[in-house]
C-alpha cells in the first residue's frame, strides 16, 4: 500500500513508519500541518490534535528521508470536541482533510501512518478524515502497553530528544535535550510514582527524532535555547527552541535497514495450555426422539416478527426481521435487504425509536456467500455510530436471505429526571496490532450505563486483517484476546470475569470442549490476576457461557465470541443455581446478578437424560421450565432494575418442537407485565435438545 505518514517530529510518528514498512506498505510522502504565520505563536500552538513544538526543523525530514514533504497551516482551531466529530469548517481536523487530500491527488496514497497510541479524540479525528477520503489509516502502535513500546523505540535506534516537559518530575534543566534512552529510568519511576504515561500519552512531555533507520541522513542541533513557558514550582512547562540544525550524511551506516520485533499479533499455542475437558464437555451423539406430537414443527419464526416491551430502563428488543428472497419473482437480494430494513425502521418508529437507537445485532444468514450483498445494504442503515454485531450463518426456511434481532435503548426524558452518561461508541477503524479493525458497519463495543455489548470477535490477525493459522485452539485464544483487548479499552481494568453472558459459536461439535477450555483457563488467569491485586475469600461469579454449533462464520472461522459485560465488581454479584428432573429430562438453571443490580443473565439447559422407547411429551418439562425461570426471576434482588425482555433459544434441528417452546414462552410472557419477545433460531447445538437464555 502506498502511504503518507503524518510526522510531527516525534518518536510516535517516526516508530510507526517503521511498522508500516515493516509490514510491507511502502511510505511514498510525509505531511505536515505547523501553526499559521498570522497566529503570532510561531513555536507552539495550543491544539487538541497537533504536536506543533519544534516544527521549524521538520523541513529537514524531507532530505532526511529523501521523500517529499506536504504541509499546510492550522487555520482552524478546536470546535467540535464530542466523542464524535461530524464535518465542522471551523475546526482544524479540516486542514487536514485539505491536506491530505492534496497528497492522495498528487501522490495516489492509500493509507495513512497515525502514530497515535492512546488519544480517540486523535485517532476518531483521523479515521473521519480518512473515511471520507477512502484511505485506510495505520496506527501500528495504538493501545500498545507503554512501558513495552518505550523499551521497542529505544531498542529500534530512533535518537529521539525531549524538547517539551509539562509534568510533575520532570525538571526542564534536567531534562530537556536528554534522549530517550537516557531518560527512560526518569520516565519508569515517575510512572510509578505519580502515574506519569511513560511515553507521554498525557502531554507530559513532547519529542524530536534527530535519527532512525529509516533516515538517510540524520539531524544534527547545533544550538538551541530554554523557552519556559510556565514557571510553575511543581510542574513547569518549558520547551527547546531550535537555534541552528543541519543535516550529516550517516557515514557507515545503513539506512532504510531496520528490525522490528516480532509482531505483537502473534501467538503460540501449546496445546499443554488447554486443560482437558471433562465429560460433560465431550459432544454428545444425537439422540432419536419420538415426539407425543406426531406432527412435525411447522413454525416459521422467520414470519412472526415481535418486539418487547420497553425496559424500565429503556431497553427494547426486535425479533422476526427477515428479508424474504424470491428470485422468481424478480427480486434481487438487495432489494429484499433493503425491505427488511424498511420493515424494521417502520416498526421502530411506531415505537418512536430510531435506527441509531440499535446497540447490538444478532444478524443469521442462510448462506455466508450473501455477506457482501447484504452488507452493501447494511451499511447505508446506520450513521457514524453502528451498533455492535454479530454475524452468523444458520439454518433458515427456503427463501429467506437473513433474519435478524435487534436491542435497542432509549432513554425516556419525559418520565427520567436522572442526568444519564451519554452512550459510548468504540469503532476503531485504524489498522493496528491491538485487535481487528472496525472496517465493516458495525462498532467493536457499545456502552450504556455499566453495560458493554461487543461485537462477535473471530481470529483475525489486527495487522493483516487475515484468519490466523494454527487451528481451532489459536483461532479460540486469539478471538478471545480481541474480546479482552476491547473490553479492557472500553472501561479500564475490565475483564473477562466481568462479563455477565457469552455466546460461542463454532462450526464443529468436536470444538466444543476446546471453547469450553479455553474460556476456564482465561477466567483462572483474571482470578490469578486479581488475587495478586487483593487479598479476599471471596469467590468471583462470573458469566453464563453457551457454545451452539453452526455451520459457517464469517471468513470461515471456526469459532467466534460473543460477550455482553458490565462494569461491576465480580465477587459481589449474587448467584443462583438449581436442576431438577422432569419426565425423563433434565432442567438446570442458572442466574447471574451485576452487583449494580442493573443487569442479569438467566440460562435454562433442557436435556434428554437418557433415549427413551416411549414417546415423548413435552408439556410437562416446558411447564417446569417456564416454573424455573419464574423462581429465577423471583430470585432477583429487589434492587434489580433488569426486567425478562426476551427469550433466546438454541435447539437441535429436527430434535425439538420449536413451536411448543414458543407457546409456552408465550404463556409465561402472559403473566408477566412487560411482553417478551422469543429469539428462536435453530442451531446445532451441544447440549440436545434445547437451551434458552434470557437478559436485561
Amino acid at each position: 500500500m502506498r502511504v503518507v505518514a503524518l510526522i510531527s517530529g516525534g518518536k510516535d510518528s517516526c516508530y510507526n513508519m517503521m511498522q508500516c514498512v515493516a509490514a510491507g506498505h511502502q511510505i511514498v510522502a510525509l505531511a505536515n500541518l505547523r501553526p499559521a504565520e498570522n497566529t503570532g505563536q510561531t513555536d507552539e500552538l495550543d491544539s487538541y490534535m497537533y504536536q506543533t513544538v519544534g516544527h521549524h526543523a521538520i523541513a529537514l525530514y524531507a532530505d532526511a528521508l529523501d521523500l517529499p514533504l506536504y504541509r499546510g497551516f492550522i487555520k482552524g482551531t478546536s470546535v467540535n470536541t464530542g466523542r464524535v466529530y461530524t464535518t465542522c469548517q471551523e475546526d482544524e481536523v479540516e486542514d487536514l482533510y485539505h491536506l491530505m487530500k492534496l497528497v492522495k491527488d498528487k501522490e495516489g496514497v492509500e493509507g495513512v501512518s497515525v502514530g497515535a497510541i492512546l488519544s480517540d479524540y486523535q485517532r476518531v479525528r483521523v479515521e473521519d478524515v480518512c473515511r471520507r477520503l477512502n484511505l485506510q489509516p495505520l496506527a501500528y502502535l495504538w493501545r500498545r502497553k507503554q512501558e513495552i513500546l518505550l523499551k521497542e523505540i529505544i531498542s529500534s535506534n530512533i535518537q529521539a530528544i525531549i524538547i517539551k516537559v509539562a509534568a510533575f518530575g520532570l525538571d526542564p534543566d534536567k531534562h530537556l535535550g536528554k534522549t530517550l534512552d537516557q531518560m527512560e529510568p526518569d520516565l519508569l519511576e515517575l510512572s510509578e510514582k505519580y502515574g506519569v504515561h511513560v511515553c507521554g500519552e498525557g502531554g507530559e512531555y513532547e519529542t524530536f527524532t534527530l535519527d532512525c533507520p529509516l533516515f538517510k541522513k540524520k539531524i544534527v542541533v547545533d544550538s538551541a535555547k530554554v523557552v519556559v513557558h510556565s514557571a510553575d514550582a511543581f510542574a513547569p512547562v518549558a520547551y527547546l527552541r531550535f537555534l541552528k540544525l543541519h543535516l550529516e550524511n550517516k557515514q557507515g551506516e545503513s539506512s532504510g535497514m531496520f528490525m522490528v520485533n516480532s509482531c505483537s499479533c502473534e501467538v503460540s499455542c501449546d496445546d499443554d495450555d488447554i486443560f482437558p475437558s471433562s465429560e460433560d464437555d465431550e459432544p454428545q451423539k444425537n439422540i432419536l426422539v419420538l415426539w407425543k406430537s406426531l406432527k412435525h414443527s411447522t413454525l416459521d419464526f422467520t414470519k412472526t416478527f415481535g418486539s418487547s416491551g420497553k425496559s424500565p430502563s429503556g431497553y427494547q428488543w426486535f425479533s422476526g426481521i427477515t428479508a424474504h428472497f424470491l428470485p422468481s419473482k424478480g427480486k434481487n437480494a438487495q432489494e429484499a435487504a433493503r425491505e427488511a430494513f424498511s420493515s424494521l425502521q417502520a416498526n421502530m418508529t411506531s415505537e418512536g425509536l430510531k435506527l441509531k437507537d440499535i446497540i447490538l445485532v444478532h444478524l443469521y444468514m442462510k448462506s455466508m456467500k450473501d455477506f457482501n450483498v447484504i452488507n452493501s445494504v447494511y451499511v447505508t442503515q446506520f450513521d457514524l455510530c453502528p451498533p455492535a454485531r454479530v454475524c452468523v450463518e444458520t439454518l433458515l426456511p427456503d427463501g429467506v436471505l437473513f433474519c435478524i434481532d435487534c436491542l435497542a435503548h432509549k432513554y425516556d426524558i419525559a418520565t427520567d429526571d436522572v442526568l444519564h452518561d451519554e452512550k459510548l461508541v468504540m469503532h476503531v477503524q485504524s489498522i493496528s496490532h491491538w485487535a481487528p479493525a472496525s472496517i465493516g458497519p458495525y462498532s467493536q463495543s457499545i456502552k450504556v450505563g455499566d453495560v458493554l455489548y461487543c461485537a462477535g470477535q473471530i481470529a483475525l490477525v489486527p495487522c493483516t486483517m487475515q484468519l490466523v493459522s494454527g487451528g481451532i485452539r489459536t483461532e479460540a485464544i486469539v478471538s478471545l484476546r480481541h474480546v479482552e483487548r476491547v473490553l479492557e479499552a472500553m472501561s479500564q481494568k475490565t475483564a473477562l470475569h466481568h462479563i455477565i453472558t457469552a455466546s460461542c459459536y463454532v462450526t464443529d461439535s468436536k470444538h466444543i470442549p476446546i471453547a469450553h477450555s479455553i474460556w476456564q483457563k482465561k477466567l483462572r488467569e483474571c482470578k490469578k490476576v486479581e488475587d495478586s491485586e487483593m487479598y479476599h475469600d471471596v469467590t468471583t461469579v462470573c458469566g453464563l457461557l453457551a457454545v451452539v454449533v453452526i455451520s459457517h462464520l464469517p471468513r470461515d472461522a471456526a469459532i467466534e465470541w460473543h460477550v455482553v459485560a458490565v462494569v461491576d465488581d465480580p465477587l459481589q454479584r449474587k448467584h443462583f443455581a438449581v436442576k431438577m428432573l422432569s419426565e425423563g429430562f433434565q432442567i438446570e438453571c442458572e442466574s447471574v446478578e451485576s452487583s449494580s443490580a442493573s443487569c442479569a443473565s438467566i440460562s435454562i439447559r433442557l436435556s434428554l437424560i437418557s433415549p427413551s422407547p416411549s414417546q415423548l411429551d413435552l408439556d410437562g418439562p416446558l411447564h417446569d421450565l417456564v416454573a424455573m425461570f419464574r423462581q429465577a426471576v423471583e430470585k432477583l434482588s429487589e434492587d434489580c432494575t433488569a426486567s425478562p425482555l426476551s427469550f433466546r433459544a438454541f435447539f437441535k434441528e429436527d430434535v425439538f418442537d420449536a413451536e411448543t417452546l414458543q407457546t409456552a414462552c408465550e404463556h409465561w410472557s402472559y403473566m408477566t407485565s412487560t411482553p417478551v419477545v422469543l429469539l428462536l433460531h435453530q442451531h446445532i447445538s451441544e447440549i440436545p435438545p434445547q437451551k434458552s437464555t434470557a437478559w436485561q
